[in-house]
């Protein structure tokens, strides 16, 4: 087991199940072949996030934030216009067939669908739904070598799209992020990685229409 399994196995049996039945098919999920930022890495990362958010930010429900983390991603195909409400109902069918309560169920269902980062931007979403979000963006505020790593494997899952057709929706992308009055919900992630996630946006986007 790599060292990175063995730190997702223990937040999974501290924030979800003891069992790691589920973790193993997620993880499974997480080594498609056409994964190269959407893996494994990406969801220890967001888990890492959200407990250093959570240590700042009023959270309500630790354990259903970090089950939206692992489950955020667990369907992933960029051909597919809907991959969150589809790890959405996976999180429902998983989480209650361990017996979880419905309601906890929900709003992890909830949180899930959230991470489609819809056009609205920050200040839409509060508590325990924005620490997700903000932990789950986090990597825009990345150094830029971290943040260049991050596009390259993103520009390598959407090799099916032209370069032509990768630099209008990915324009198109960080446009929308870049028009937000803020990137990130939370004061705290405003501080860690608002000003840093402009730059790399910005840069990026220069690089694009050049």
């Amino acid at each position: 087991m790599s060292d990175r399994e063995l730190e997702l196995e223990v937040a999974w049996q501290r924030h979800v199940a003891t069992d790691r039945t589920l973790l193993d098919r997620l993880l499974a999920r997480h080594r498609e072949k056409h994964r190269r930022y959407h893996t494994a890495a990406h969801v220890a990362w967001v888990i890492r996030h959200v407990d250093e958010l959570a240590s700042v930010e009023p959270i309500d429900h630790l354990d259903e934030v970090v089950a939206a983390a692992f489950y955020h991603d667990a369907v992933y195909e960029p051909t597919y216009p809907a991959n969150e409400r589809a790890s959405a109902r996976l999180a429902r069918r998983d989480l209650a067939s361990i017996g979880w309560d419905a309601d906890a169920v929900e709003r992890v269902a909830s949180m899930i669908e959230a991470t489609e980062h819809g056009a609205t931007g920050a200040g839409d979403t509060s508590g325990d739904t924005a620490v997700l979000l903000d932990a789950d963006l986090a990597i825009l505020g990345a150094d830029p070598a971290g943040y260049s790593t991050y596009v390259t494997g993103v520009r390598a899952e959407y090799r099916h799209v032209t370069d032509d057709e990768w630099r209008t929706g990915r324009a198109a992308v960080l446009e929308g992020f870049l028009d937000r009055p803020t990137i990130y919900s939370t004061p705290a992630a405003r501080e860690l990685w608002e000003t840093r996630a402009r730059a790399n946006l910005a840069a990026e986007l220069a690089g694009l229409i050049d």
